[in-house]
């Protein structure tokens, strides 16, 4: 047997190996256990004045407390959260950059409601545009970043309908960027907050989403002043983003965020009947949250997990993983449950790059998948040579 494999090796080592395309071999390896808290309450005994409310972790998605989540509604300027996660996502590719000044039509110059006035045939930063959008809800901000990326406010609201679809906002359909009056036009709570979660992965947006007051400089050097429509960025701790809305259809409205030690969770309100209860319900969800839930670390981004991946045709025949990002557990003060992590690996062919991706990590709380994170190498694997096949045949055969 160990001639003949001897003779299967040697032929072997003159031909050329091609790299299939990546499948998965299906095996899921419980690599660590910790204990969590139950989060599968919705029924909390929290009141809201909202026609819709919804609460939910940010890192794991978990609903804390959901009223009418996913009623379909009108959700006025909280539609400027898909527009500013196509414009965020559009930097990210490379197709913007926020340095990069827009010629503005006269259309997006004209368009009423919210605005900060800017200039017909004027240009201006993209970052001062996206600044705009996100403190003061401008509707010509809008316009101008629509006809930027898509060519007509027509065009990007199809973008913003098939990125809807794409997180699985199911509830919803977008008639413009703006989210002025105009039929057909909705969404609900539970969307707006998966939108949110979506938007805030970009790290660029906060230094945004904190401004409370600023002067917008147009280019013949007048200014307009502005002041963050988002008063919780001001008046509640932790608090470092989020979107109103109103319209008479819709009612007051509010999708925020809050931060406090390693806990974020996101608040959505549709159809208050003032704007102050919107800002009370959703500090009222904030409270409730981090009174009663801690978010603690489960694997660390680039840290070494203690399993390994099989490499074919490697210097190695292992490869140690890390993850992507940080995974979180999110737990409830008080009631235990276990979290399970389990990783997937792609069928791995060297030469392996540091930092490559190798497969995913997935986490389940109470058998619910809660959240998934890339798998990366946490070494570079070179591509076996004819001398090192040679030296493992002959451990082999001395063994």
């Amino acid at each position: 047997m160990r001639k003949n494999r001897v003779l299967f090796v040697i032929l072997s080592l003159g031909m050329c190996f091609v790299l299939g395309e990546k499948t998965r071999q299906g095996i899921e390896i419980q690599a660590k256990a910790a204990e969590i808290v139950s989060t599968a309450e919705t029924d909390l005994g929290l009141k809201t004045n909202a026609k819709a409310a919804y609460l939910m972790d940010f890192h794991t998605k978990t609903c804390l407390y959901a009223k009418e989540a996913e009623k379909r509604l009108p959700i006025a300027s909280m539609c400027k959260i898909m527009t500013l996660l196509l414009a965020f996502e559009s930097i990210e590719s490379g197709d913007l950059s926020l340095d990069e000044e827009i010629m503005v039509s006269e259309r997006a110059s004209s368009m009423g409601g919210s605005q900060v006035f800017l200039e017909a045939h004027a240009k201006y930063p993209v970052t001062e545009l996206l600044k705009r959008i996100v403190v003061c809800s401008a509707n010509d901000s809008c316009v101008a970043m629509a006809e930027r990326i898509a060519g007509s406010e027509e065009l990007f609201v199809e973008k913003m309908n098939a990125r809807a679809a794409s997180l699985g906002a199911n509830n919803t359909l977008f008639a413009n960027c703006t989210g002025l009056p105009k039929q057909p036009q909705y969404s609900c709570a539970k969307d707006v907050a998966l939108m949110l979660k979506a938007l805030l992965n970009h790290e660029k947006y906060y230094e945004y989403g904190n401004v409370w007051m600023d002067k917008f400089q147009h280019p013949e050097g007048r200014y307009t002043e502005i002041s963050n429509t988002n008063k919780l960025v001001r008046f509640y701790d932790g608090c470092d983003g989020g979107k109103t809305g109103f319209t008479n259809e819709a009612g007051f409205c509010l999708a925020a965020t809050a931060k406090r030690d390693n806990t974020r969770v996101i608040s959505v309100v549709i159809g208050e009947e003032t704007s102050a209860t919107r800002f009370e319900d959703v500090k009222c969800m904030f409270n409730y949250a981090f009174a009663n839930y801690v978010t603690k670390p489960l694997v660390r981004k680039g840290e070494a997990l203690d399993c390994e991946a099989t490499v074919f045709q490697g210097k190695q025949k292992k490869v140690l993983a890390m993850p992507a990002r940080d995974v979180w557990t999110f737990e409830k003060r008080g009631e235990k449950t276990k979290a399970n992590v389990e990783t997937r690996f792609d069928k791995l062919k060297a030469p392996i790059k540091k930092g490559e991706k190798i497969g995913e990590l997935y986490v389940y709380t109470n058998g619910v998948q809660t959240d998934k994170v890339d798998l990366l190498a946490f070494e570079n694997v070179g591509k076996a040579t004819v001398w090192d096949n040679l030296q493992e045949i002959a451990q082999d055969w001395n063994g």
